[in-house]
Formats: C-alpha cells, sequence, structure tokens
C-alpha cells in the first residue's frame, strides 16, 4: 500500500473512500455503477491493506473540495454532462459516449445485458433481426461483444461486423424495437428515446480487437471480398499489440504497472523489436534486464497463448484509455 496519497490511483482513493462508508452506504453507491466499474472498484478494496487514519481523512478532505469547487447545482444535468465530457474528452470523443450515458437511462434491458454471461446475451438475441443483434453489439463494451459475436454461427460474424461499422447512429424507431425486445425480457421502456450515434467503423474496429487471430482474419476476409473499402478503412482503426509502442512513456508505466510478469513475458515472445525496447525503456534498470533474461531463458510458446497474453494487455490499455488514465496513440488515439 501506498504510504502517501499522492501514489494512490483515483480507483484507489474510490476504494478508501467506500470501505469508510461502511456496508449499507457502499452499497447503495456500487449500485449506481457499471459491472466493469464495480469489478474494479472491488479488486482495489480486496487488495487494500494498512491503510492509515491520515490516508482516510486526505480521501474525504478531496472528495469535499471536488464536491465544493465542481457542484452543478442549478444546471441542468444533460447539460453539466455533455460539456464536463466535451471538456474532458474532446467533442469527437466524447459524442458517443454522451449518447450511451443519457440514453442509457431510457435502456434498462441494454444496461442489465453488460451484467450477463456472453452465452446468455447470445441465446437472447440469437432469433432477432441481424440489425437489431448489431444494434446490441454496438451498445454493449466491446470485449463483451466480441464474446458474443464468437456465440453466433460464423456464417453470421463477418455480416454483422459489416453492419456494425455501417451503422450511422441508431434512429428512434430502431430504439424503440430494440427496447420492446429488452422489455420482454426485463421490463424495459423506451420513453423520450433520442438518436444515439451508436455503431460505426470504430466500434466494428473495437470489437474485432477481441477477437482471436484466426478468427479475426477470417472475417476480414469476407467482409473485404463484400466491399473492399469498409473492410480497409475497419483495419485502419483497428489497434494491434504492436501499436502499444506509440503509447507516451508515462501511460506505458502505467499499463506495465497493471500486467504480471509472465503474461508480459509471453505476450514479447512475439512482438517487435520497437516495442520491447520502448518497454525496456520504462522499466528500471534491473527490472529490464530481469525481463531481458527471462525472455532468452523461456523456451518457445505456442502462438495461440502469445496472442491471448496480448489480447490481456491490449485489453488493460484499452480499459486505462477508456477511464482517461492513458492516451492510446497511433491508430487507436480515437477509441472511445
Amino acid at each position: 500500500m501506498p504510504e502517501n496519497n499522492a501514489q494512490l490511483s483515483g480507483t484507489e482513493r474510490a476504494a478508501i473512500l467506500l470501505m469508510s462508508l461502511g456496508e449499507k452506504d457502499a452499497a447503495e453507491i456500487l449500485k449506481h455503477m457499471g459491472p466493469k466499474e464495480v469489478q474494479k472498484l472491488g479488486q482495489a478494496m480486496a487488495g487494500l491493506s494498512n491503510v492509515s487514519k491520515v490516508q482516510v481523512s486526505e480521501v474525504l478532505d478531496e472528495l469535499i473540495s471536488s464536491v465544493e469547487g465542481q457542484t452543478s447545482l442549478g444546471v441542468g444535468s444533460e447539460e453539466y454532462i455533455r460539456k464536463v465530457l466535451n471538456e474532458a474528452l474532446g467533442a469527437d470523443k466524447a459524442s458517443g459516449l454522451i449518447d450511451r450515458i443519457l440514453i442509457g437511462r431510457n435502456t434498462k434491458g441494454l444496461e442489465a445485458l453488460k451484467w450477463m454471461d456472453p452465452r446468455a446475451v447470445a441465446e437472447i438475441i440469437r432469433l432477432e433481426h441481424p440489425q437489431i443483434i448489431a444494434i446490441v453489439l454496438s451498445y454493449l463494451d466491446s470485449d463483451q461483444s466480441a464474446e458474443v459475436l464468437k456465440q453466433m454461427p460464423e456464417r453470421m460474424q463477418s455480416d454483422l461486423l459489416m453492419r456494425i461499422a455501417t451503422l450511422d447512429g441508431i434512429q428512434p424507431s430502431a430504439l424503440r424495437e430494440l427496447d420492446d425486445i429488452m422489455e420482454r425480457q426485463f421490463a424495459g421502456n423506451a420513453d423520450n428515446v433520442k438518436s444515439a450515434s451508436v455503431g460505426g467503423i470504430k466500434t466494428a474496429a473495437n470489437i474485432l480487437n477481441f477477437i482471436d487471430s484466426t478468427r479475426e482474419v477470417k472475417i476480414m476476409e469476407t467482409i473485404k471480398d463484400v466491399d473492399a473499402d469498409l473492410g480497409q478503412k475497419i483495419e485502419d482503426l483497428m489497434f494491434v499489440f504492436d501499436d502499444l509502442a506509440s503509447v507516451d512513456d508515462r501511460g506505458m508505466q502505467a499499463i506495465l504497472r497493471e500486467v504480471s510478469g509472465e503474461v508480459l513475458i509471453l505476450a514479447l515472445k512475439g512482438a517487435d523489436e520497437d516495442l520491447k525496447e520502448k518497454i525496456f525503456k520504462n522499466m528500471s534498470k534491473r527490472a529490464a534486464e530481469m525481463l531481458r533474461d527471462d525472455l532468452e531463458a523461456k523456451g518457445p510458446a505456442r502462438l495461440s497463448e502469445v496472442e491471448a497474453a496480448q489480447k490481456e494487455i491490449l485489453a488493460i490499455a484499452r480499459r486505462m484509455s477508456e477511464a482517461g488514465e492513458i492516451s492510446l496513440g497511433g491508430k487507436g488515439e480515437d477509441f472511445v
């Protein structure tokens, strides 16, 4: 546990706050969070130890100062959310996220899907029209969408990715239809539905980033056979493991703190030299030397294991990017 709050991450501060509130109040707060946030905070709380009274007091003081300085009393909530996110992320990155937040208040069924196992989600939507399935996949987080897509018949996968890539927002009628489906499952509703900028080429590329390489190649080949230009646009926006070399030093250091040594060694077995040097550069001299030795000592690894390790690190990088903790450079810099 860090000795002072300057070394604590935002998640660790939030974990200290929740644990200082007591079980009942902490549970009430967690009810308003999504599954990934709950998991992240739960892991942080489980990892807390030897938290001093001084650290708790500092966290509470920071919260009070933040609330006093940033309260939006008297300002419309939608306007406040749009201004804050646009300021924090920029208009391009914020637009899709804003719509998902605001539209999400009226799509309880879709939010419920985020908590479900991908196999269960696939069973619910399997027999729906492909366009409806594409909208659902666009709304879910990319890693969950990738797992759901794997459960779909292989002949459908390329078609669904193309539908996602060519979605140009969701019209109210489509959202109403989708909410009608969800209402039958989760008693949702579609009051005050607005058009949302969900889907598009970026979303399709994000989902493909979480698909295993063999399946990804087949899907891309099929898409390019049907529409070569669309396939190239999707491919251009995909963020692959070697693209991590474009992350700045601060971001790389943050990623490395989240990755286990064994996963890193396995992932680097298939990395290019530029990325390896980037990683060595952002480690202490002793740690870099140990990693070089471990890489040399490790025997051959299966390609599937190397790719799985690289996907795991990419998932961490994307999660941190979406949380605003790092910026993914190169082809992936616009991912939201």
